[in-house]
This record gives C-alpha cells, structure tokens and sequence, in this order.
C-alpha cells in the first residue's frame, strides 16, 4: 500500500515552534527515492523538516535503498551505506544544517558465521555506520506491512538468525529493532542472551490497531504496557518514542479531513509515551521523527511540537537526554 505525503493537506495546520532553541538529534529517518512504495524524500527535503525546529544531527536508518547492483548478493546491501556516507560529505558543506553523523544498515543475519564478512564490508564503506537493523516485523493480517524477507513471527529465535547474532554480537555494533507489540517477548529473550550487545527499540513497539486488532486498543494496549515493563528491565535496551501516527496503528489520522494538531495527538497519545518513559527512565529514550514515512500524517513541526509538550514536565536534563543526549550516546556520535 503506497504512502502519501500531501504537502497541501499539511499545511492545513500551522503551528509556531515550541521551544525553538532545544537543541535536538533526531535518530531515525529515511530517504527515499522516487517510484517507490514510500514517499520520495533526499537531503533538501530534510533540511527543509529539520530547519523548523534546531535539529543538529540525524541519524539514517535502513530502508533498502542505494543498494549495488551487481556482486555477491549477500553485500548488496553494503550500497545504502556507501550511498549515505555520499549524501552525509554532501551535508558537510554546510555546516549551519542538520548533519548525518550515524546511519544504520542491514545485513542477512541468517547467513550464520558469513555475515562478518558483510559487517566488515559496512565498516570499511562508511565512519558513520554503526550497526544494522533487520526488520522482525511481521503479522498475518493483509492490513499491517510486514517486512521483506520475513514469513513468520519468530525471527529472533530463528536458529540461523542467532547464529549470525553471535558474530554480530562480537563486533560491538548496535542492533535496532522493529517489530510488532506482540513480539516484544522475542526481543527481551533476545536481549537477555546478548547483553553485551546495544539495543534500540524502534517506533515504541508498534502497537496495532487495524484488521484484526481495529477496536481493540486497551486489550491492545494492556498486553503492550505488560510486555515493555518487561523489556524495560534489560539495561541494553533503550527505546524510540514515535511513529504511532501510521495507518497500521489505528488512529487513523491520515484520513482526516485535516491533519492533527500537536494537541490533539498529546491527547491521544500522550500514555503511551509516559509509560514507556516510566519504564525505561529518559536516560534510555530518545524521540524519533520517522520521516518522511510519518510525514504522511503530520508535518515535522507539529510532531516534534507535540514531543515538546509530551515532554513539559520532566527536568530539563531529562528532556535534554530525551531529544539529544541518549541518542548521542548509544549511536555515538559527534
């Protein structure tokens, strides 16, 4: 199902810019190219989000996109990271913009003991690589997009998949994680047998709410509050506040009328990242854009706007690590 940014449609809701000075990384977002199931998004596109608020530096994350041609299949992927690495010296050159100081990749884990060699590969193509992420998420619903290449709900305890772990494992790389609010537990079994290794949960687990799970969303959210409390208690687990804006998580913004303002997504949204902030505490959560993927249902002003009201109470260096201190550290950046 393709996704749509409707540029005139957003502008619909203009809001000023809260707290235009918090200086902010934002962890997570993609470019696209044109044709593509997702929108079309580059470097000038994301200049022109990040320049609404103080955005300082970005980190990419993998979207199959830049991939070689041609070679052993195995290190295709490599690509997007040699694509990116080109796309973050373009950004040097002007330094008073937001800046790509990490990027994660991917790699097929499943290849067992051989995925050192793509790891390695990724390393060599890029300073600013700093793991991989390989997409666990998967439901048998038609409604929800699952990720390429997996069939099942069980990737993290596929024999295969922890085969390759293991090697990664050694590398002191930083594994994100995206999946499905029903296969946390997968993750915290996970994350329990390598605790050396840096995880970061992507888009607050995903909780659903369409096909089989449309208007079930605090059975929904009981079964995803019990599972983070849980996950939370892994110390190598830090989490990504974000992405409850999609279609797959039922609030179904993005067939309104018009967009929704910060308030009212603070309204309907607010608990989820309150208790996933009291379970994990600020010094593991950072807030996350996924753009341009959620771009298809609110402006970049308006979401960080509602991060900065969802965030109003706490401390100011509790907010400080929620929008740049904890993703600074765990991608280690400049």
């Amino acid at each position: 199902m393709p996704l749509e940014v409707r540029e005139k449609w957003l502008a619909q809701v203009q809001e000023d810019i809260v707290e235009p000075d918090r200086r902010i990384v934002d962890p997570h977002h993609h470019f696209f190219v044109a044709g593509g199931v997702f929108p079309f998004y580059d470097l000038d596109t994301l200049w022109a989000d990040t320049a609404t608020h103080k955005v300082e530096q970005t980190v990419y994350i993998q979207c199959w996109e830049g991939y070689r041609e041609g070679g052993p299949e195995e290190l295709q992927c490599v690509g997007e990271t040699e694509w990116v690495d080109s796309i973050a010296k373009t950004a040097s050159k002007r330094p008073e913009a937001a800046q790509i100081r990490g990027m994660i990749g991917t790699a097929e884990l499943r290849l067992g003991a051989g995925v050192r060699a793509v790891l390695e590969a990724h390393q060599q193509a890029s300073k600013l690589f700093r793991g991989i992420r390989m997409g666990a998420a998967w439901d048998a619903s038609d409604e929800v997009i699952s990720m390429p290449g997996v069939d099942n709900a069980n990737l993290y305890s596929d024999a295969k998949f922890l085969e390759g772990f293991a090697v990664f494992a050694e590398m002191g790389l930083v594994f994100d994680a995206y999946h499905f609010f029903h296969q946390t537990p997968g993750l915290t079994k996970l994350a329990r047998a390598f605790p050396q290794v840096e995880f970061v949960l992507d888009h607050l687990a995903t909780p659903l709410g369409v096909g089989p799970y449309a208007g079930r969303q605090d059975e929904i959210y009981a079964q995803w509050a019990r599972d983070i409390a849980e996950i939370a208690t892994c110390p190598n687990v830090s989490m990504k506040l974000g992405d409850l804006v999609m279609p797959w998580c039922g609030f179904g913004f993005d067939d309104h009328d018009r967009p929704p303002t910060s308030d009212e997504l603070v309204a309907q949204q607010a608990h989820y990242y309150h208790y996933a902030i009291e379970q994990f505490g600020p010094e593991r959560c950072m807030f996350e854009s996924n753009f341009p993927v959620d771009k298809c249902a609110l402006s970049y002003t308006v979401l960080w706007n509602a991060f900065k009201k969802i965030a109003a109470d706490y401390s100011e260096s509790e907010k400080d690590a929620m929008f740049r201190g904890t993703a600074t550290r765990v991608y280690r950046l400049e």
